[in-house]
């Protein structure tokens, strides 16, 4: 819920604070940087220690994170605290997806990811309509009071529910940080899917950050209005990917899912500067509610529909691309640093993406920026598919028992 609250809060800050692209871009390419220095020692530590005591440390920096956002004042601290951020998001992220796809049954990590992420994404839709009426109506300081005592909250609720050291630990004598990766990386799908996460992270994180500010800049619509257009992703992607990851597990041939999910997803990114356009068709609409008015523009339609085909992109790609990971960090009891590598291939691009994307859209047109997005998108798929080769355990390691 903070995550996706702090989305909506960087368009308002952009536009508080008069920010060019490339600065706005910062906002992405900050929290992804610190990310990629963390995630792979980080995934290690995971790999041998206690994950319960990550989860809460995790919780705790989230903690310091929004008491940092209130007393925000310029531009660079909002760039600063993006960084501070990935540091405790990395953390829980990890830690969360590890434990998770570990404790899982070998025939049914589709289904578990999946439902895993189907909660994430319930929770980050609360954080878009809960999170963006709190901004609306009461500001930025009573927001981040309110997301100050959920994670608190929540770090009571792991400390007391989560047992000691969940999921398994791998064998310190097994293999350093550097092994285990270098092995990961000698399988054909890994490879293959770090290719793939490098060109499609580019366009996605521009996305991310860049459709709320544009919505902001472009139409003045409110932290609400913003919430309800990413509502509308996070609900198609917190019903459909428990089924998705169902699906897949029974059917297999996960590198298909992927890559129709990455069409679909540029396929929607390119939607998104059509927005003026939908004033021809559709008109404004006024709802009266409380002594208020709201004035839904009528690009927050269009808007709304193209953030909703995202989250059925989403849907298709994210716990196939998840399980495959997880599975092949199993064959050598790595599961973390597997996903570690999943992640470091993708902050890459997204350190990248938004300063590019942001420069298009500075010094050429939104259409141009978004549609820059949505062919690299293309293109990662294209790519994946030509690279990704399903590859028998190797002999002497851990087997799934559905490969048995």
């Amino acid at each position: 819920m903070a995550f996706a609250t702090i989305i909506i809060a960087l368009a308002l800050y952009a536009d508080l604070f008069e920010a060019s692209g490339i600065a706005a871009g910062l906002f992405g390419t900050a929290y992804a940087a610190v990310r990629l220095v963390l995630v792979l020692p980080l995934g290690r530590k995971i790999d041998l220690g206690n994950s319960k005591r990550y989860l809460l440390l995790g919780l705790v920096l989230n903690v310091l994170l929004l008491v940092g956002l209130t007393l925000v004042q310029t531009l660079e601290h909002v760039i600063f605290l993006r960084g501070f951020q990935a540091i405790g998001s990395i953390m829980l992220w990890v830690t969360g997806v590890a434990v998770v796809g570990e404790i899982a049954p070998d025939d049914g990590r589709g289904l578990w990811i999946g439902t895993y992420n189907q909660v994430r994404s319930i929770a980050s839709l609360l954080g878009d309509v809960v999170g963006g009426a709190l901004l609306f109506l009461y500001g930025f300081d009573v927001t981040y009071a309110v997301l100050i005592g959920l994670t608190l909250l929540s770090t009571v609720a792991v400390f007391l529910f989560v047992r000691d050291d969940p999921g398994t630990r791998a064998d310190p004598e097994d293999a350093t940080g550097i092994e285990a990766l270098v092995r990961l990386l000698r399988r054909r799908a890994i490879g293959a899917l770090v290719a793939f996460r490098f060109s499609f992270s580019f366009g996605k994180m521009a996305v991310i950050i860049f459709l709320p500010i544009y919505a902001r800049t472009q139409f003045g619509m409110n932290a609400f209005l913003i919430g309800g257009i990413l509502a509308g992703g996070k609900l198609t992607k917190g019903l459909a990917q428990g089924y998705v990851g169902e699906f897949a597990d029974r059917v297999g041939r996960e590198q298909w899912f992927i890559f129709a999910g990455t069409i679909g997803y540029a396929l929607g990114t390119a939607l998104i500067p059509a927005a003026p356009l939908a004033s021809v068709v559709i008109d404004p609409v006024t709802i009266a509610a409380g002594g208020r008015e709201l004035t839904l523009v009528p690009a927050f339609f269009l808007l709304f529909a193209a953030y909703s085909i995202l989250g059925l992109a989403d849907s298709l790609r994210l716990p196939t691309s998840m399980a495959l990971f997880v599975e092949e960090g199993d064959h050598y009891d790595s599961v973390a640093a597997s996903l570690s590598l999943r992640s470091v291939s993708w902050q890459v691009g997204a350190i990248l993406g938004p300063l590019v994307v942001g420069a298009m859209f500075d010094f050429v047109s939104f259409l141009a920026g978004f549609w820059l997005a949505a062919g690299l998108m293309v293109v990662a798929g294209v790519v994946f598919l030509a690279l990704f080769e399903v590859e028998g355990a190797p002999s002497g390691t851990a087997v799934p028992a559905s490969q048995d």
